[in-house]
């Protein structure tokens, strides 16, 4: 009988040094990420602005709002597609809120320019939150509200806030432009006053 006991002992030991050793061995679950899309003019703009965020794993550049499938630049940039330019954001929200991320849109574009941006005109360059889920939605129409009472601006915002609906990557070439061309994205940036008209409505950046 001991010597059972002691058997039984020694596999329930080397069971648990197995399972253990398994643990340690697998990989950790991978860390949960949400979504966001937003339009806010160039998406190559946008696309900066967003890379700089801490919390932000991706960002991509794309069309969305449209209904012709598999949109070209050309089509989208030349009107009348229903597309606009936006960018996709994939970010981690336990390092990054959403509510952050909403913070960081309306602080990056002309919320009363009706369908245009800054130099591009054109509903393609309209100002747009594209909602996930209705979490989402209500975060965003609580920040709209909070810009609309704020009375900084006279005008009506003009940003919708309508559901995301198939977003279609742009082509290579946009994606990243501003570290792929950078001279070329400064001088578009700095000629198209965006920096300039940001700072009238909303101030110096602190950083």
């Amino acid at each position: 009988m001991k010597r059972l006991f002691i058997l039984v002992f020694l596999l329930s030991a080397a069971g648990l040094a197995a399972a253990l050793a398994q643990t340690a061995a697998s990989p950790s679950a991978p860390a949960k990420t949400a979504t966001a899309t937003f339009a806010g003019g160039c998406f190559w703009c946008v696309e900066a602005d967003f890379d700089k965020v801490e919390g932000v794993i991706s960002t991509t550049s794309g069309y969305i709002g449209g209904k012709t499938p598999n949109p070209t630049y050309q089509q989208v940039s030349a009107g009348g597609t229903g597309y606009a330019e936006a960018v996709e954001i994939v970010y981690d929200p336990a390092k990054v809120t959403y509510e952050k991320l909403l913070e960081v849109f309306w602080r990056n574009i002309d919320p009363v320019a009706k369908d245009r941006q800054f130099c591009d005109s054109g509903d393609q360059y309209r100002s747009a939150i594209f909602y996930h889920d209705a979490e989402q939605r209500r975060l965003a129409e609580a920040s709209k509200q909070t810009i609309e009472s704020s009375g900084r601006f006279k005008a009506p915002i003009q940003t919708q806030i309508v559901m995301a609906t198939k977003f279609y990557p742009a082509e290579d070439y946009h994606q990243d432009f501003y570290l792929k061309n950078s001279t070329k994205y400064k001088f578009y940036r700095w000629n198209c006053g965006r920096d300039q008209r940001l700072e009238e409505i909303w101030g110096k950046k602190s950083s």
